[in-house]
């Protein structure tokens, strides 16, 4: 299971919602090219971006920062959300050096979508399902559909999909422990793997996900919990490397 820092960019800066919340947030870092060199130094195999404008914008706002880090470290993967709607987007992303794409809003107002960015970049796609109560929620999280999210988990099925990322809001952010059951429920969904989000607040949540993750999650992204000192990133890969909880 991969431990993935999160690095959530708003006007340029990297900071943390809570609940999704933009009014709500907090300054971390005013050079988000830095704080990636902290969490490569900690031994990290993967980056988590949000472009937290674009997600409302719904288009690249700190598409300029993504890339830096991108061309900083060449050999990382990173993963990118955040406004992501068009194959145009996907391709400037792809051709900067991120490795996925993180398609959010447009995967539930427009599944077809998935399977199109699917074919044009093989491998590349992963599906943001964020959850309020089981169902998913769109626009930066300021929209609650009707749409079960596991139910369009099992959609995505054959499009091929890399992993489908997994957020609960109301954990988001809070520091109140992963909702492991829900995980659970979306990983036993579908054959797409999982990476939880949301909520994660010290190395007894990795314990928990270890414990499941033979359901098919396989990675943890965490981001307040790491800025604020209660994980460390480096602790927490070692314990799931060794694969015991």
């Amino acid at each position: 299971m991969l431990i993935i820092p999160a690095i959530d960019l708003k006007d340029g800066q990297c900071v943390r919602l809570r609940q999704g919340l933009m009014d709500d947030s907090t300054v971390f870092s005013d050079d988000p090219v830095a704080m990636a060199a902290r969490w490569v130094e900690a031994g990290c195999r993967r980056l988590h971006l949000v472009d937290l404008n674009g997600a409302f914008a719904g288009e690249p706002v700190n598409g300029a920062v993504v890339t830096a880090i991108a061309a900083a470290y060449p050999d990382l993967p990173i993963q990118i959300g955040g406004g992501i709607r068009t194959l145009d987007t996907i391709e400037h992303y792809i051709n900067a050096g991120v490795s996925y794409v993180i398609i959010g809003t447009k995967a539930v107002k427009e599944p077809e979508f998935v399977a199109e960015a699917c074919a044009a970049f093989p491998g590349k796609v992963i599906v943001g399902l964020d959850a309020r109560d089981g169902l998913v929620a769109t626009d930066g999280w300021a929209e609650v559909s009707e749409v079960r999210a596991t139910d369009l988990a099992r959609r995505f099925e054959s499009d091929g999909v890399a992993a489908i990322v997994y957020t609960d809001i109301a954990r988001d952010g809070m520091m109140q422990g992963v909702n492991v059951e829900a995980t659970v429920a979306m990983a036993q969904a579908s054959s797409i793997p999982v990476i939880a989000s949301g909520g994660i607040t010290d190395i007894q949540d990795i314990r928990a996900l270890m414990n499941v993750a033979h359901t098919g999650i396989c990675g943890a992204i965490t981001g307040r919990a790491i800025y604020e000192g209660t994980l460390d990133v480096a602790d927490a890969q070692q314990l799931c490397d060794e694969g015991v909880a």
